[in-house]
């Protein structure tokens, strides 16, 4: 598509929502402040009822950023950097919250833990995630292995898809194409293609669902090279939903999944193939059964992964899968005693010179005070048991409270909590290092913030954090893996702001500071700020400015072996959306890196300059 295109169709939609007719907005945006949260207990409670900060990313926020990736989203939120996330689609992705690394953040799928056991580092792959069938992601930060168990040390990102329709029949259809192109070659040529279909529906106590999305990606190459030779990447998503309600109290939901990705890269020899190909198909089943004043859940997946790749050293088959089953009773006594007892089971397998495998069994209780005086007290334990070395006990104490004022709140928060990564399969049983007696990694963190409502319209908080990691698992002289003796201490201060000045503008804004020692702490920025904008111009048009900067880290050069300080950017993002037909039909833009920055996210990989993105999304 040509240049001058683009700009013409941008300006078309921004002209057409400024100067429609001005309609009074509803109040849909200013809810947002009277968020209930649940990841951090389990529990629907008012955020004022919480002792952490749980950022959540609604489905208001996601439609919002329409045509953008997963990683792209949580990559805007404090203590969180999302490295490979500003680059080529398809590009390997680091997760790293508070001067942590990938393998201590878990991702949770409607109710279900996600990880792939067959790669070196066992952690989910975001890459496989489609943001069309997600509803809204709950992100609690800090240690929370005392409900969700290993992993959950740094964060954990809970994601919920969308739920079907109490209509017979209801669909949505999204399309988009855009440009995918660096700084110094802005061709403006369609590089990116993203296609998304849902059809759903209540039938009398039978509900359905069925989506499916993919997208392409063009016109970039993986590595910085004169020529930028593009490397494809393309992206396909299934799922099914199931789901019967046999009375007011209990119903069961069973639901399948397939998603594949192909993804060239760059190699030693270019000659070579260098494509992967990933896929994960998963089956599932959730149920819950209420009886007066608690409930009993189930949730339970089994999950098969499968990674080709093809490259100098030929092709090459890793093959996993795990098995999850969490079960949990949740009873409220005297309206304010809301308590969990369940138990984990967990049975990683893969495929290496042999079939390896470990289980996991972890029974774990939790309990959740709300006075009516302004206390608030969350507190848990679990026993983590481990065929492979034993048993490991962790807990959390999280106090909070609340100071109400004539207008909102100030609510003080703290929390001492002790969490675990179990070694994964590689680390136990790997051809290359595998060390069976290897003991879980430990960490223990330290939490303290006070947040600050006004009204409906203002809340700010800030949270400082200090976390020590023992216990590590790396490697000897002779490569083999061993719990390291060397402590990790990483600590830093975030800082999270909404404010609402009238009914159709919303700012929020927050800013990191991390600082981690004990080893050289690549790709962790110490400082990073984001600031969003959004205005409301009329009830059909809703416009958004974003600005992210993102401080100097390191990252290391592997010809040399030695680390290289990256220089801080900013860039600057713009979208604008209108309804065509009222909650039927609406159009977007998106404009990405607006300014065209020139700058460098990682080391030697290719990152995206001034991108264009136009859509439109149907609902039936």
């Amino acid at each position: 598509m040509k240049k001058n295109h683009l700009w013409l169709i941008t300006a078309l939609l921004a002209g057409k929502g400024i100067f429609a007719q001005n309609v009074p907005q509803d109040s849909l945006k200013v809810q947002q402040l009277d968020e209930v949260v649940v990841s951090d207990s389990k529990f629907e409670l008012k955020r004022e009822n919480s002792g952490k900060t749980v950022i959540k990313i609604t489905a208001e926020e996601m439609q919002r950023n329409q045509g953008r990736t997963v990683a792209e989203i949580i990559n805007t939120k404090s203590g969180i950097e999302i490295a490979g996330s500003r680059g080529r689609d398809g590009d390997v992705l680091g997760v790293y919250a508070r001067g942590g690394r990938g393998r201590q953040v878990l991702i949770i799928i409607d109710g279900v833990r996600v990880s792939d056991p067959s790669t070196f580092s066992a952690e989910y792959d975001l890459r496989l995630l489609s943001p069309n069938t997600i509803e809204s992601i709950e992100i609690i930060k800090g240690a929370a292995s005392t409900l969700y168990g290993t992993n959950a040390v740094t964060a954990v990102i809970n994601i919920t898809t969308k739920k079907s329709s109490e209509k017979k029949i209801a669909g949505n259809f999204e399309t988009s194409v855009g440009t995918n192109q660096t700084v110094d070659d802005q061709n403006y040529n369609i590089g990116s293609i993203q296609n998304s279909a849902n059809v759903n529906g209540t039938l009398g106590k039978f509900n359905y669902g069925v989506d499916f999305s993919n997208r392409y990606k063009s016109g970039l190459s993986a590595a910085v090279t004169p020529e930028n030779e593009e490397d494809i990447f393309s992206h396909y998503s299934t799922n099914v939903k199931l789901g019967y309600q046999f009375s007011e109290s209990f119903g069961v939901q069973v639901y399948g999944n397939q998603t594949k990705f192909k993804n060239e890269y760059d190699a030693t020899l270019a000659e070579a193939p260098n494509l992967g190909k990933n896929e994960q198909q998963r089956v599932g089943l959730s149920s819950e059964l209420g009886y007066g004043k608690g409930s009993v859940h189930l949730n339970a997946a089994y999950t098969d992964y499968e990674s080709v790749a093809n490259d100098t050293f030929g092709e090459s088959t890793t093959e996993g899968s795990n098995w999850v089953l969490d079960v949990y009773n949740k009873y409220v006594f005297a309206e304010q005693f809301h308590t969990i007892l369940g138990v984990n089971y967990i049975k990683d397998e893969a495929i290496f010179a042999e079939e390896v495998d470990f289980t996991i069994v972890d029974p774990y209780a939790n309990v959740v005070y709300v006075s009516d005086f302004g206390l608030n007290l969350n507190a848990g334990a679990r026993l983590n048991n481990h065929s492979e070395y034993g048993s490991h006990f962790v807990y959390n104490v999280n106090p909070s409270y609340v100071f109400d004022t004539e207008k909102g709140y100030v609510k003080l928060m703290g929390s001492y909590a002790t969490s675990y990564i179990t070694p994964n399969l590689t680390q136990l049983f790997g051809a290359f290092g595998g060390n069976p007696d290897l003991e879980p990694e430990e960490n223990t963190t330290l939490e303290g913030g006070v947040e600050f409502k006004l009204d409906r319209t203002f809340r700010i908080s800030t949270v400082y954090f200090d976390r020590n990691e023992t216990n590590a698992i790396g490697y000897d002289a002779n490569f083999m893996s061993i719990n390291v003796a060397d402590e990790i201490d990483a600590n830093g201060l975030e800082v999270e702001a909404t404010w609402l000045p009238w009914s159709k503008l919303s700012v929020n804004a927050n800013y990191t500071f991390t600082e981690r020692k004990g080893d050289n702490a690549i790709r962790i920025p110490k400082h990073k700020a984001n600031v969003s904008l959004w205005y409301q111009f009329c009830e059909s048009t809703n416009t958004s400015l974003s600005y992210a900067y993102t401080g100097e880290r390191f990252d290391t050069d592997f010809a040399t072996y030695t680390d290289i300080a990256l220089e801080p950017f900013s860039l600057l993002n713009f979208s604008i959306r209108h309804e065509l037909i009222k909650n039927k039909l609406n159009v977007f833009v998106n404009a990405d890196n607006l300014l065209n920055e020139d700058y460098r996210e990682l080391l030697g990989f290719t990152t995206r300059g001034r991108n264009f993105r136009v859509g439109l999304n149907l609902n039936l």
